[in-house]
Formats: C-alpha cells, sequence, structure tokens
C-alpha cells in the first residue's frame, strides 16, 4: 500500500496493491498493522455504505466536538470527486480543501482525520460509496457547511450534471457560521 500526502495536513490518498489478471483482481482495502503505522490512534469500529445517483452531493458533513469521526473512503462501483475541509482552527490548513477522484477503477481510498467536513460529487451513472469510521453516529451532534459555501470555492467539476441535494443537505450553514475544532 501507497501513502500519498495532500495539501491538507493529515489527510492521506492510500492507493492499495492491486493484484489483476483476465479472472479479475485482489486487493487488500483495509489491514489493522499496516494502517496503525500511519494512523495509531486511529480505531475503526464500524463500516458503512451508500449507493447515489449521477449529480448527487453529499455533505460537506461532520459531526461536533467529542463525536467527530475518522473515515476511510472509498468508491467500489462508479466515480465520485470527494471533498475534505479543514476545520481544526489551529491547523496550518484550516479552511482549506482538497479534492480527490476515488473510483471502482483507480481503488484508490482517502483517510479523513477528525476535524474534517466532508462530502462528496457523484459524476458515474451512479455509485456505491464505502467507508469506515472511528466514531459512532450521533444524529443530534451531526452538522453541514452547504457544499457551494462562496468562502470556501470549492471547485466542483458540474459540468453536464445535474445537481440532488437532500433536504437536510440544502439547509447547511456557512463555513463561516460553521463549528470549529
Amino acid at each position: 500500500m501507497k501513502f500519498i500526502e495532500t495539501e491538507l495536513k493529515d489527510v492521506v490518498i492510500v492507493e492499495p496493491d492491486v493484484f489483476g489478471d483476465h479472472r479479475g483482481y485482489f486487493m487488500e482495502t483495509w489491514k489493522d498493522e499496516t494502517f496503525r503505522q500511519h494512523f495509531p490512534n486511529v480505531n475503526f469500529i464500524q463500516d458503512n455504505e451508500s449507493m447515489s445517483s449521477q449529480g448527487v452531493i453529499r455533505g460537506l458533513h461532520y459531526q461536533k466536538g467529542e463525536w467527530s469521526q475518522a473515515k476511510l473512503v472509498r468508491v467500489i462501483m462508479g466515480t465520485v470527486y470527494d471533498v475534505a475541509v479543514d476545520l481544526r482552527k489551529n491547523s496550518p490548513t484550516f479552511g482549506k480543501h482538497v479534492i480527490v477522484e476515488l473510483s471502482g477503477e483507480n481503488k484508490r481510498q482517502l483517510f479523513v482525520p477528525r476535524g474534517m467536513a466532508h462530502g462528496f460529487l457523484v459524476t458515474s451513472p451512479s455509485a456505491v460509496f464505502a467507508y469506515k469510521v472511528d466514531n459512532v453516529y450521533r444524529p443530534d451532534q451531526e452538522a453541514c457547511i452547504r457544499w457551494d459555501d462562496k468562502e470556501l470555492n470549492i471547485q466542483w467539476p458540474f459540468e453536464g450534471l445535474t445537481i440532488q441535494t437532500s433536504e437536510k443537505d440544502a439547509k447547511g450553514v456557512a463555513f463561516a457560521d460553521a463549528i470549529y475544532f
């Protein structure tokens, strides 16, 4: 496995070793021993999966305070543009974001540490998105920043897409009004 740093402190692209031939492929998507070498304080407790249609934007979600979650995200089928936004006040990359294309084809994963808002845009006809988290989901501690926040100025690749979002995400707050860590 290759661990590639991004422009955001502690956000890391993970490229698994993929072994394939005419029959298909095999890869390790997560191995405790390997991940502990890079992320010694992260203990994943749950796996989640979602399916979304083309043009769906999910996020920018995060959980507040002690309920914050680190995530290891990947796409099993399809293509998404995955976004992490640094909400850590004392971070040198506070308020910055990174966009990484994740797909069933490139098999990349993205490690998103606690203290980040996270979201993605589906650009393929549909996408199956899988992720590990290191903390339980608490609906009363969930928060959302608008995906189209002017201050963040995320350059989503919208060309040819009809954007779809949930009512909850459409009511997200501005970055300036978000709760920081």
